[in-house]
């Protein structure tokens, strides 16, 4: 499948350069990440990006007449490439229980007395609700009916590898809504990063080992990447076809930036879907950061989905010209919020105009609530190999603690 997104990369890196000025998001990141990526990075991002979104406007462009011309040479072609696909796998046998979205754990509402930790985490919850109240008001008078809110994760991430040992690691995250400013501003803080993952994100590997391997906690690290703060402004066009941010705030203590964000879904035949997703952030320390991410997904009403995961990751404060890292797996779900995955992993670098595939292998994953509808417990486990640090198959674990307020 990274072969489809190679492919179509190419074959479109002609017709971006004639784009049509209708087509806003093709003028949007030309006009303003051209100046400051390098030119052949930048149409090879744009490229990978954008060739599948070119084929989704020149489908819905297409006239009836030609709708019909064409329609059993697009049958026969998906026939022969997609769905062969998910019939492979629907003709493996499995073992495993059916779909389900049947609760494990009470609900919030019968729980938030019965302990102190149960009366803690409401008391934070209703905390945060009226320091949004309080932030909403410094910008206009306040509606009772439509009160702003506050959403809140703590994460404690522990990794461990044979080569580095153990670490951990604590994340926030939070997103106030300030429904005064006519509900399309925000206020964001804590480890931006998290902003950056995919929406049904399983890529949990530690990208950012502390330097001293006898220490199993960086609390420096740990300020800088959860001391982020920005206003974001979503949905800032109607006339754009794609959904929008744009975040101005300061992140790792001085760095000023700016971020921008455009998303897009498409409902393809034969119950697949795509999405899109592109970021640019530019830092007054940091500088450029660009991250494309693309989905394929097959999946039916209640039956474990099937899913294709590629990023792209150009930074100013990166080794690597370009970093590339794919999934392939499926995703089952036993119960409400569980999460059960499982498949491949390859990821590598395109520095000096050679293409590394750096590192591949299986995983699996697992994530559910665990006694409290606002407690979640991940655990992964990974077998990969890297071949620029010299290192085998070699087994790395991952576990999250999650607590939502």
């Amino acid at each position: 499948m990274n072969c489809c997104f190679l492919c179509l990369g190419i074959d479109f890196i002609d017709e971006i350069i004639k784009i049509d000025t209708k087509n806003n998001i093709k003028v949007f990141i030309m006009n303003i990440f051209q100046k400051t990526v390098p030119a052949h990075l930048f149409y090879s991002i744009l490229a990978l990006s954008l060739g599948s979104i070119n084929v989704t406007y020149a489908a819905d462009e297409t006239t009836p007449d030609s709708q019909n011309d064409t329609q059993e040479t697009q049958n026969k072609s998906s026939e022969s490439v997609l769905n062969y696909i998910p019939k492979w796998v629907d003709a493996t046998p499995t073992i495993l229980p059916e779909q389900s979205n049947q609760p494990n754990v009470p609900p919030m509402s019968e729980t938030e007395e019965k302990t102190w930790v149960d009366r803690k985490q409401r008391d934070i919850r209703n905390w945060a609700d009226r320091t949004s109240v309080k932030i909403d008001d410094w910008f206009g008078d306040v509606d009772p009916d439509k009160p702003a809110s506050a959403t809140i994760r703590f994460m404690l991430d522990n990794y461990w590898n044979e080569y580095d040992g153990y670490e951990v690691k604590p994340r926030i995250r939070g997103k106030i809504k300030l429904p005064t400013l006519e509900k399309r501003f925000s206020l964001v803080f804590g480890d931006d990063s998290l902003d950056d993952e995919f929406d049904n994100n399983i890529a949990n590997t530690n990208n950012q080992p502390n330097q001293d391997p006898d220490k199993k906690f960086d609390s420096k690290q740990t300020r800088d990447n959860n001391g982020s703060i920005a206003l974001r402004w979503s949905n800032f066009s109607k006339k754009l076809p794609f959904e929008t941010d744009a975040d101005i705030g300061i992140r790792s203590g001085d760095d000023i930036y700016l971020r921008l964000r455009a998303k897009k879904y498409w409902d393809l035949e034969n119950d697949f879907r795509f999405n899109a997703e592109q970021i640019y952030r530019y830092g007054s320390q940091s500088e450029n950061y660009l991250r494309t991410n693309l989905e394929l997904i097959h999946a039916r009403p209640n039956e474990p989905f099937l899913s294709d995961q590629l990023s792209l990751t150009y930074a100013d404060d990166q080794d690597d010209d370009l970093r590339w890292d794919n999934r392939i797996f499926r995703q089952h779900q036993f119960f409400a919020n569980n999460k059960f995955n499982y498949g491949i992993y390859t990821g590598g670098y395109y520095n000096n105009n050679d293409l590394r595939l750096n590192s591949w292998g299986p995983f699996v994953s697992w994530r559910q609530p665990l006694w409290r509808e606002w407690f979640f417990v991940q655990g992964d486990l990974n077998y990969f190999n890297d071949h620029r640090e010299d290192r085998n198959h070699y087994v790395s674990t991952f576990v999250r603690l999650e607590t939502l307020f």
